[in-house]
């Protein structure tokens, strides 16, 4: 029998030449999430269409990304997720009832979004049905009627005490400031925030936090006692609000396939606008497990008001971006509920903020939670009744 040569053994060291030859081009490595985040945040800046600042997490994994997370920032109407959550905790303390009546006067309305200014006065609501307008469509007088409810201090007050150090309601919404006021006031307007900070307020209202323990001296580090059923019950009527968010074209614009209306939804947010400014910071729950996003964009080039918004868009792009990366096979909102299907870890904080510079993006790195004897994840976390936790140390660094 003839045995033939065989071609490959003599192409070897061809091959291998070949592959050693600095001209030969490799296959290009796919960008992280946070690579992409960053692209897409300095193109918009470069273009001068404006700038953006967002923090994202995702509960129950390690995922964090982060663009300028602790940059103060106009909240504009994200800030009335601080009204609503001082609410809920008076609610469930019994200062304060769903049904209170709640009276609008003559001459109390203010212009801007919602439906109160619409209506005759006096009209008497509730107090859940003035939260429920605050929230859902915005609306300015209901945010003032809670305002004069509950009072500008100890609305900051329990902020403060969440560690929420650079978050601050500032007055009432489209009246001038009175009395005296901090110097960055006017600069920040209805109030101030970080992304990280409301992406810790919006995860403390879903994961239905509410009997805090002492006062949080840094953003994330708030302990609270284990979650019951009446807090329950207070958080239900909450996330029914922000699940019912009447403006969508933000983070749900490419996420939502179908009318929410009628459907429900996987996702519960706040939005906030003014001509220069959009803002939306939403629960988002991914079958791969639930996620919040806070993304701020400002000194916007389009100050216009219409559904194609270039900043609307461009957060809607950054949240698809965000929640296909994370949660590929999609959404499910069965767990958009108190506690967000979560193991009720109450005593364990947010997670540890890395290292960064202020004025760039950073790149996240993995956390975790340390326990006596031993290190553990959140994605199989002990019984928190029986395991004490601590929380693996902070870095901190100053605002610009």
């Amino acid at each position: 029998m003839r045995i033939l040569p065989t071609p490959s053994l003599r192409r070897v060291p061809l091959l291998i030449a070949a592959l050693l030859s600095p001209t030969v081009a490799l296959p290009a490595q796919t960008p992280t999430l946070q690579q992409q985040l960053q692209q897409l945040t300095t193109a918009r800046a470069t273009a001068g269409l404006g700038h953006t600042a967002l923090y994202a997490l995702q509960l129950n994994t390690q995922n964090v990304v982060g663009i300028d997370p602790d940059l103060p920032v106009q909240t504009a109407s994200v800030i009335k997720l601080g009204i609503l959550y001082h609410a809920m905790v008076q609610v469930r303390e019994g200062k304060a009832r769903w049904d209170e009546p709640i009276t609008l006067h003559p001459h109390e309305a203010v212009a801007g979004s919602g439906l109160l200014t619409f209506l005759d006065t006096p009209v008497t609501l509730t107090l859940k049905d003035v939260l429920t307008m605050m929230v859902i469509v915005s609306d300015n007088t209901a945010t003032n009627l809670a305002i004069d409810r509950f009072g500008i201090d100890p609305i900051n007050a329990r902020l403060q005490a969440l560690g929420l150090e650079n978050t601050h309601l500032y007055k009432k919404v489209m009246l001038p400031a009175t009395g005296p006021m901090p110097a960055d006031q006017p600069k920040f307007g209805l109030g101030k925030t970080t992304p990280r900070e409301m992406a810790i307020l919006m995860e403390t209202i879903g994961l239905c936090r509410l009997h805090q323990q002492g006062t949080a001296t840094t953003p994330g580090t708030a302990h609270f006692l284990p979650t019951d059923a009446a807090d329950r019950a207070v958080c239900s009527v909450a996330l029914n609000m922000l699940k019912n968010q009447f403006y969508r074209e933000t983070i749900p614009r490419y996420l939502e396939a179908v009318d929410t209306s009628e459907t429900g939804t996987a996702i519960a947010s706040k939005t906030g606008s003014l001509d220069a400014v959009r803002a939306d910071v939403a629960i988002v729950m991914g079958k791969s497990g639930p996620m919040v996003l806070s993304i701020f964009t400002y000194d916007n080039r389009d100050h216009g008001w219409t559904v194609d918004n270039e900043a609307e868009v461009s957060i809607a792009k950054l949240g698809k971006l965000i929640v296909d990366s994370w949660s590929p096979t999609g959404l499910d909102g069965k767990n958009l509920i108190p506690g967000l299907g979560l193991p009720d870890t109450t005593t364990i904080p947010s997670p540890p903020t890395p290292e960064y510079p202020a004025t760039t993006a950073w790149v996240p790195h993995s956390y975790a939670l340390l326990r006596m004897g031993g290190v553990t994840t959140p994605k199989s976390p002990p019984k928190p009744s029986t395991i004490p936790y601590i929380l693996h140390p902070r870095i901190n660094r100053p605002c610009p």
